[in-house]
C-alpha cells in the first residue's frame, strides 16, 4: 500500500509539472532526437495514466481534465513555485532567477521577502510588511485552491474522488 501511495505521489508531481507546460511548448518537434519523445508525448502519456486511474470515460475526461488542471495549477501557485531560499542560501546572488512574468503572487511575494531579508539595512517595518504580503498571497492562493478542488469534486464519482485524495490532489 505504501508503494502505491509513493507512485501516486510521483504521478501527481509529474502530472503537475506536465500540466504546467504552456500549450505552445507542448508541440513535439517533427525532426531531431525529440521528434517522438517530446513534452507533448509525455503529457499525453500522463493524461492517459490519470484517465485510467480515475476510470473515466472519454466524456467524463473532457469534463474532468480542465478542472483537474485548474486544481494542479492552484496547488503550484500556492507553493509559489519556489522551494526554500534562492540559490546561495540567502546570500545576495545576482544569478538567482527572478520570477517569470506569469509567476504566482505567492512566488512574487516570496521573492520580495527574500530580497528584503537580503538587505541588511531593511527595517523591521519593511520586513513585517513583506511578511504580511506573503501571508495574504498564501491565503488568497489557498482560497483559490479550495474553490478549484470543490469545483472538481462536484463532477467526480466517489471512486474518482478517493483516487485523487490518495494522490494528494484533493483533500
Amino acid at each position: 500500500m505504501k508503494a502505491m501511495s509513493f507512485w501516486f505521489a510521483c504521478a501527481t508531481l509529474v502530472l503537475g509539472v506536465v500540466l504546467a507546460i504552456p500549450t505552445s511548448a507542448q508541440q513535439a518537434p517533427t525532426t531531431g532526437p525529440a521528434a517522438n519523445g517530446g513534452r507533448g508525448d509525455f503529457r499525453a502519456r500522463m493524461e492517459t495514466f490519470m484517465k485510467e486511474q480515475l476510470g473515466a470515460t472519454d466524456d467524463e475526461w473532457k469534463a474532468i481534465q480542465p478542472k483537474l488542471e485548474k486544481v494542479l495549477t492552484a496547488q503550484r501557485d500556492m507553493r509559489g513555485g519556489m522551494m526554500g531560499r534562492r540559490n546561495g542560501g540567502g546570500r545576495n546572488n545576482a544569478d538567482a532567477p527572478a520570477p517569470q512574468e506569469n509567476s504566482s503572487p505567492v512566488a512574487t511575494a516570496t521573492k520580495d521577502l527574500h530580497d528584503t531579508l537580503d538587505n541588511k539595512d531593511a527595517t523591521p517595518a519593511e520586513i513585517k510588511a513583506k511578511l504580511t504580503a506573503l501571508r495574504d498571497a498564501r491565503a488568497k492562493a489557498a482560497d483559490a485552491l479550495k474553490a478549484a478542488q470543490k469545483d472538481l469534486t462536484e463532477i467526480l464519482t466517489a471512486r474518482q474522488e478517493a483516487v485523487l485524495v490518495g494522490m494528494s490532489i484533493l483533500e
